[in-house]
């Protein structure tokens, strides 16, 4: 069986450090949750890599927020409600969507600029929504100037101390309650942080695809962190892949914001036919798993391993204005997205499963709350609506800081040491293990295979016989490699990736049915009376168990 913790440790040799209030992650949902929790609470933020480099600063398109007069709540939550496709909590996204205006001015109120048009919030349409509500900034880069203004509040916030380079290994839990985490920071090694109480907020998965828009942190550790530490996950089938990213051979892929095609753009095949047309009558601004499955298809037929965005009847100095970061990007591969057509294709983008939560951001764990893309909030149900994640990270992010503080606040106002124990049970053994089987793995090669095998067989486009295959190659390659021990940064997201992908391709064998981002050719039909539910995944132990 895979070890409880990814790393042996004696407490009693083994540096301490105490904190009221610990957060894992500073993106918008992390960051969010420390600045909502009073100054008398000690709150420590640790983040993998630098605080700059977060999905949430990657972010282009916006927040959704009904501002315009001919708006109203109950339209955003009806174009939440259609684009999950029968599996969101109707309470939870009315929560969030009357929520929403609230958090825009705490956000401008932290210094955060946005972009407007004659004094007011400039707002965009994007796919799936019926009415113009994405607030921008920077034309596209929302998610850069957001973060701006939130670092800079925390780093002048007098009782938060923001640890970057912090690579959280697992939580620790006593009892079955959340005790803490053990990290590794360079020059220091392995630290065990107590907290009074724990908030996870550690992002996405896109990285456990080879083609992604994610930032290269995004590797799932916090899932599979949750997991060992005995906390629900549910829904991970259902990876939201992006339908338009910038495909150029031998380049990262890059992100072309919905609101590309929010603002008028065309999709085009390799024969300049507008395909979306006869696909939905929505065309271009059809929820992403639609357009993401129709441009899967229409490279099938054409056989061209890309379709192209066409913004070249839009005005100029409008596409200049509104998209200066795609275009720095474009241009830098001699595209010019006035006068050249854009060649792009799906990619992962969002991770809609993940740690359960319930309506305060409570997880199945005591001790733990989560918030943002690391969580199943019941928002997003099986296909995220278009800027709906940076809202649902401060919303959350809000509610788990207050509901943190509140339960810190109630604990006697001292720390224990506990004894750490494993999912059995049993005293965790201080003898450290040595890596076992013959040779070194080859960390980079077994990554890049699994990232492949991802694409391939867990894509867009599902099927039994290719998911059963994945299955059994990822629980081959689990079967060895999470009995190792690694001590670097690759080799503990390796193991977290394999983890993560394991949980994904067992929930889309599962459900055997289309819904949302999750499409399976075998089983082309929504199945209503069979799958208008979540697919909760076995506790740690079971699925995971190779021995």
């Amino acid at each position: 069986m895979p070890h409880r913790y990814l790393v042996p440790f004696n407490p009693k040799r083994t540096p301490h450090f105490f904190t009221d209030v610990l957060v894992v992650g500073a993106g918008i949902a992390g960051l969010r949750a420390a600045l909502a929790i009073p100054l008398s609470l000690d709150v420590l933020v640790v983040n993998k890599d630098k605080v700059q480099l977060s999905n949430s600063s990657w972010a282009q398109g916006g927040i959704a927020t009904v501002m315009s007069p001919e708006d109203r709540f109950e339209n955003h939550v009806e174009d939440t409600l259609t684009a999950g496709c029968g599996l969101c909590q109707r309470d939870i996204v009315e929560m969030v969507v009357r929520e929403a205006p609230d958090q825009i001015s705490d956000l401008i109120r932290l210094g955060t600029h946005f972009d407007e048009e004659g004094g007011q919030l400039a707002l965009t349409r994007e796919g799936g929504h019926s009415h113009r509500r994405i607030v921008h900034a920077l034309g596209d880069a929302t998610g850069f100037e957001v973060m701006r203004a939130i670092i800079q509040k925390a780093e002048e916030t007098s009782n938060i101390l923001l640890w970057d380079e912090t690579f959280t290994l697992d939580l620790l839990t006593h009892d079955g309650k959340c005790v803490g985490a053990a990290v590794w920071r360079p020059n220091h090694g392995l630290l065990l942080i107590w907290a009074k109480q724990t908030i996870l907020a550690s992002g996405g998965a896109g990285m456990v695809y080879r083609e992604t828009t994610n930032p290269p942190v995004a590797t799932g550790d916090g899932m599979a962190a949750a997991y060992r530490a005995g906390a629900e996950l549910r829904d991970m089938e259902f990876m939201q892949f992006h339908p338009t990213v910038l495909y150029v051979a031998g380049s990262s892929r890059s992100l072309i914001s919905e609101a590309v095609r929010g603002e008028g753009a065309y999709l085009r095949d390799k024969n300049m036919d507008r395909f979306m047309l006869e696909v939905d009558p929505r065309a271009e601004l059809a929820p992403r798993d639609v357009v993401a499955q129709a441009i899967v298809r229409q490279m099938e037929k054409t056989r061209h391993p890309n379709v192209y965005l066409d913004l070249r009847h839009l005005e100029k100095a409008l596409v200049k204005k509104r998209f200066p970061g795609i275009d720095k990007v474009c241009r830098g591969f001699g595209l010019d997205i006035t006068s050249d057509l854009i060649p792009i294709r799906p990619g992962a983008h969002y991770m809609i499963g993940g740690v359960t939560v319930d309506a305060q951001g409570s997880t199945t764990v005591p001790g733990l709350w989560a918030a943002g893309e690391v969580t199943s909030s019941g928002l997003h149900g099986a296909n995220r609506l278009a800027s709906n994640s940076l809202l649902e990270g401060l919303v959350f992010g809000a509610l788990c800081g207050r509901g943190a503080a509140e339960a810190a606040q109630a604990v006697a106002d001292r720390f224990t040491v506990y004894p750490l124990e494993n999912r059995a049970g049993s005293p965790l053994s201080p003898a450290t293990r040595g890596l076992e089987g013959e040779g070194m793995l080859d960390v980079a090669d077994l990554t890049n295979s699994l990232r492949s095998l991802m694409v391939r067989n867990m894509g867009v486009i599902r099927e039994e016989a290719g998911l059963a295959e994945a299955e059994r190659d990822v629980a081959f390659w689990c079967r060895y490699v999470l009995l190792h021990e690694f001590d670097d940064r690759p080799g503990w997201e390796l193991l977290n990736m394999l983890t993560v992908a394991r949980l994904m391709i067992h929930s889309a064998r599962k459900r055997t049915e289309s819904r949302g981002v999750h499409f399976r050719s075998d089983h082309p039909a929504r199945a209503d009376a069979n799958w208008s539910r979540h697919v909760a995944c076995p506790p740690f132990g079971e699925v995971m168990d190779f021995a």
